[in-house]
C-alpha cells in the first residue's frame, strides 16, 4: 500500500513539472532526458508493485533516487530561480510515506542543504534559500504527521482483515470439525436415541462454533418422526415437558408443505402455524428452518430448527443445516434398517418357534394319536386271538388301513416340512404333489391353476415362499372352514405383477375380528399371521375377503420388478 501511495504521488509529480515548464516554456534537452529518466523509474517501480516484489532495501532505495533525480532536475532547471523548483518536495512526501515523520525531516534536512548549497555557489540570495529551506521542514513536519496517520490507518485495517480472516477460517474450521465429528457420530451409532441427540447438539455446534454465543442460546431445535401414523418428538433442544409429549398429524400447514413438497422450507411466521404453533418453545421463535426426513419413498419425520431473530438462518446457515439434514437421513436410514434387522431376527425366531409348536400339534393331533390307537388296538387283538379269531383278523384289517393312514399323514408332514419335488420340478409340480397328497390323506379336493410364464419368472426362493403360503391357505380352510373344495390359481396381472389366489366354499369367518387378533398376537390368528409375514418376505400386499357362511378369498399380489415393489408400496401406504 504504501508502495502504492509513493507512485501515485510520483506521477502527480511528474504531471506539475510538465505543466509548469510548459507554462514557463523553459523546456530544455537535459530537463526532458531528467523526465524521461523519472517516468522510467516510477514505471519500473510500478511494475515491481503489481508483480508483489519488492528489491533489496526497497525503501532507503526508493528515497536515495528521488532525491538524486530531484536534486538533479532542482539543479537543471534553474534552483530557486526555475518555475519547478518546488519538485524537491518529492522525497519529503515519499519520505513521509515510507518513514512517517522522521523520513520526511531527513528528506527535509538534505534538501535544504542542497538548497543553500547551490544558492551560495550561484551568489543568489541566501536570506531567501534559507526561508524556502525552513518552509521545507514544515512541510516535513505537516506531511510526517499526514504519513503517521496514513500508515496507523493502514496498518489497522490490515490487521482487522488478518483478524477477521482468521476469524473466518477458525469459524471454517471448526464448522467442518463438527461437521465431521456429526458424521463419524452418525456413522458409528445404530442407536435412534444417540443419532436424534446428535444431529441437533451437532447441528447447533457447527452454525456457531464460539462457545457461549448468546444467540445460540435461543436456538430451538427437534425431530419430529412418524410412529402409529402421527408425528411425535424423537429429540428436542429447548423444548418444554409439554412439548416433548404433542404429537401431530402433519396434515396442514409446515408440515404438509414439507412432506408434499419434500424439500427445504424457510418460515418465518412458524409461531402461527396451525400444527406447530402448540409448541410452547415456538412461541418467540417466528422465524424457522425445517427439513423433511425422506428417502425415496420412506418419510420418517422432520428436523426443526427455529430462532427468534428474522435474520438467524443465513444462507451460510441455511448450507450447514442442508448437509446435517441429509447425514441425519442417512444415519437414520441405517438405524432404522438396524432395527428393522434386530426386528427380523426376533420375528424370525417367533416363526421358528411358532413352527416347532405346529409340528408339535400336528403330530400331537394326527400321527400321534394314531399309533396310541394302533398300541391299544393290537392289545385288544392279542387278546381276542384266543377267543375269537375272526373277530381278531378283522381288527387286524382295522390296525392295516390305520398304520396306512398315520404314515400317509407322517409322510405328508414330511412333505410340506421339505418338499424336494420343488427344487427339482418347479412350483407347478411342488403344488399339483401337494393337492394330490392332501387328497390321498385327508380326501380333501383341492384344484391347481398355474400360469407357466409367471412361475417362470420367479426365483426359487419365491417359489418356497408361495408354495408355503398356499399350503397354509389350503391348511386353514381344510381345518378350519370344512371346505369342500379349495381351489388354487397363480396368474399374470401384467408383465410385472402376477397374483396368487386360494379360494375355498367353507364356513367363511369375520376378517376384522381375526385381524385384530393378529395385531395382538392371539393364538386364533396364527394362520393369518403366517399368511401376512409370508407375503412380506416377496414384498408382497395381502388381501383377505370372508364373511361368515360366504366362504373365503385369499389374493396374494406379487410384484415381479422393481419398479412394480415400489407401486405396491405406495399403494399399501395409501
Amino acid at each position: 500500500m504504501a508502495d502504492w501511495f509513493a507512485i501515485s504521488m510520483r506521477w502527480i509529480v511528474l504531471v506539475g513539472l510538465v505543466v509548469s515548464l510548459g507554462l514557463a516554456e523553459q523546456i530544455k534537452w537535459e530537463i526532458v532526458w531528467l523526465l524521461i529518466i523519472l517516468v522510467g523509474w516510477n514505471l519500473g517501480m510500478t511494475a515491481f508493485a503489481g508483480m508483489n516484489t519488492r528489491l533489496k532495501f526497497h525503501r532507503p532505495i526508493s528515497m536515495a533516487v528521488d532525491m538524486i533525480l530531484t536534486g538533479a532536475f532542482f539543479v537543471v532547471q534553474g534552483g530557486l530561480n526555475g518555475p519547478a523548483f518546488w519538485a524537491v518536495v518529492l522525497p519529503i512526501i515519499n519520505g513521509a510515506i515510507f518513514y512517517e515523520l522522521w523520513g520526511a525531516l531527513i528528506a527535509a534536512i538534505l534538501i535544504s542543504m542542497l538548497l543553500i548549497i547551490t544558492t551560495a555557489g550561484s551568489q543568489g540570495n541566501l536570506s531567501l534559500a534559507i526561508a524556502v529551506g525552513f518552509g521545507f521542514y514544515v512541510l516535513a513536519f505537516l506531511f510526517g504527521l499526514l504519513g503517521h496517520s496514513l500508515i496507523f490507518h493502514i496498518r489497522r485495517n490490515r490487521q482487522l482483515w488478518y483478524d477477521s480472516e482468521d476469524r473466518k477460517h477458525r469459524v471454517q474450521t471448526e464448522r467442518l470439525r463438527a461437521l465431521y465429528e456429526l458424521t463419524s457420530t452418525l456413522a458409528a451409532t445404530l442407536s435412534y436415541k444417540r443419532v436424534l441427540d446428535s444431529a441437533l447438539e451437532m447441528g447447533a455446534s457447527a452454525l456457531n462454533p464460539n462457545p457461549g454465543d448468546a444467540a445460540m442460546d435461543q436456538l430451538v431445535a427437534a425431530v419430529l418422526l412418524f410412529k402409529g401414523g402421527r408425528l411425535k418428538v424423537g429429540a428436542s433442544r429447548r423444548f418444554t415437558n409439554a412439548d416433548k409429549n404433542l404429537d401431530f398429524d402433519g396434515s396442514e400447514g409446515v408440515l404438509k408443505r414439507l412432506f408434499d413438497e419434500g424439500e427445504p422450507l424457510l418460515i418465518d411466521s412458524i409461531n402461527r402455524d396451525p400444527e406447530l404453533g402448540r409448541i410452547i418453545a415456538l412461541r418467540n421463535c417466528p422465524s424457522s428452518y425445517n427439513f423433511p426426513l425422506r428417502s425415496g419413498f420412506n418419510v420418517y419425520g422432520a428436523l426443526l430448527f427455529a430462532h427468534p431473530s428474522q435474520k438467524f438462518f443465513t444462507a451460510d446457515r441455511r448450507e450447514i443445516l442442508d448437509i446435517i439434514s441429509h447425514q441425519a437421513v442417512i444415519a437414520i436410514q441405517n438405524a432404522r434398517l438396524y432395527q428393522d434387522l434386530v426386528e427380523e431376527k426376533e420375528r424370525m425366531i417367533e416363526v421358528h418357534e411358532e413352527a416347532r409348536k405346529k409340528l408339535a400339534r400336528d403330530l400331537h393331533d394326527g400321527p400321534t394319536q394314531s399309533v396310541s390307537a394302533i398300541a391299544m388296538r393290537i392289545d385288544l387283538a392279542r387278546r381276542m386271538i384266543t377267543r375269537d379269531v375272526s373277530a381278531a383278523s378283522d381288527e387286524l384289517a382295522k390296525l392295516e388301513q390305520l398304520a396306512q393312514r398315520t404314515t400317509k399323514e407322517i409322510r405328508h408332514m414330511l412333505f410340506t416340512l421339505r418338499p424336494l419335488i420343488l427344487e427339482s420340478q418347479g412350483l407347478t409340480a411342488a403344488l399339483k404333489a401337494m393337492a394330490d397328497k392332501l387328497n390321498e390323506t385327508y380326501d380333501q379336493k383341492v384344484t391347481i391353476q398355474v400360469d407357466e410364464r409367471v412361475a417362470t419368472q420367479l426365483e426359487m426362493g419365491k417359489q418356497g415362499v408361495i408354495f408355503y403360503i398356499v399350503e397354509e391357505a389350503v391348511n386353514n380352510a381344510r381345518k378350519h372352514a370344512h371346505a369342500n373344495a379349495i381351489g388354487v390359481r397363480l396368474q399374470s396381472m401384467d408383465s410385472a405383477m402376477a397374483m396368487l389366489e386360494i379360494a375355498d366354499d367353507g364356513v367363511g369367518f369375520d376378517v376384522k375380528n381375526v385381524m385384530q387378533g393378529y395385531d395382538n398376537r392371539a393364538s386364533s390368528s396364527l394362520g393369518m399371521t403366517n399368511l401376512r409375514e409370508r407375503t412380506e418376505l416377496v414384498n408382497g400386499l395381502l388381501q383377505i375377503d370372508s364373511a361368515p357362511g360366504q366362504g373365503t378369498r385369499v389374493q396374494v399380489y406379487i410384484p415381479l420388478t422393481e419398479e412394480a415393489a415400489e407401486r405396491l408400496h405406495t399403494l399399501q401406504k395409501q
